[in-house]
């Protein structure tokens, strides 16, 4: 009997213990008639390889929201500076587990779509959207601090005109950097800087193109 209530007592303990864990991870009570240690494990998150900044795991998602805006230049037969103002909504999924470990470069590749939108304000008004596939590549540096290069290639539908677009058709092409600050293990704030060029690959004329250095901040959800 001595021993069933004993069972009985640490199972209990357990169960109330169980908000308890999931509070304070690592969380150690002692059960007061046995005088027995109950000792919670800290709970993974699942995000990581290892510890936060190590490298993601293989089944990590994410989701990002980011604004901003560019700084048009001309370039490339371009005749105007195209300022536009941007906001940004991707899904991504890594594509595998840690690559080149032991090295400086070591780190995840990530699959990406991205569904963009915005307007010109400068030299005149007018709206874009589009759609654009991205292939990412975060470096692991063991640190809240993960950087990351980036490019992709989509398609835009613009009302913006000639003399540099001519069509509501036009491709775009992206080479972005930036760095994901972690504020929690599955939380990050982003600040990335890139380029953006636009052009409908001589499907119609005139197309001189547009191009812009651009600057967003954001969010992302790692799940």
């Amino acid at each position: 009997m001595k021993d069933f209530r004993h069972v009985i007592l640490v199972v209990i303990g357990t169960v109330v213990g169980i908000p308890w864990a999931e509070a304070e991870p690592g969380l150690v009570t002692t059960n007061s008639t046995s005088g027995q240690a109950i000792i919670f494990a800290p709970r993974s998150s699942g995000i990581w390889q290892g510890e936060v900044g190590e490298g993601f795991s293989s089944s990590v998602q994410t989701l990002s929201l980011d604004a901003g805006a560019t700084a048009g230049f001309q370039a490339f037969g371009g005749e105007q500076d195209h300022n536009l103002a941007l906001v940004s909504v991707s899904y991504g999924h890594m594509l595998g587990r840690v690559m080149g470990e032991d090295h400086w470069y070591r780190g995840n590749w990530e699959l990406r779509g991205e569904f963009f939108g915005g307007g010109q304000f400068s030299p005149s008004a007018n709206w874009l959207v589009g759609l654009t596939p991205h292939l990412r590549y975060n470096l692991a540096t063991g640190t809240r601090w993960v950087p990351y290069v980036d490019g992709g290639a989509g398609v835009t539908a613009t009302g913006i005109r000639p003399p540099d677009l001519s069509g509501i058709f036009e491709f775009n092409l992206q080479a972005n950097t930036g760095v994901n600050w972690f504020v929690r293990d599955n939380l990050a704030l982003t600040c990335q800087a890139g380029y953006l060029h636009m052009s409908c690959a001589g499907i119609h004329y005139p197309n001189q193109g547009l191009n812009c250095v651009t600057g967003m901040v954001g969010i992302t959800w790692f799940f």
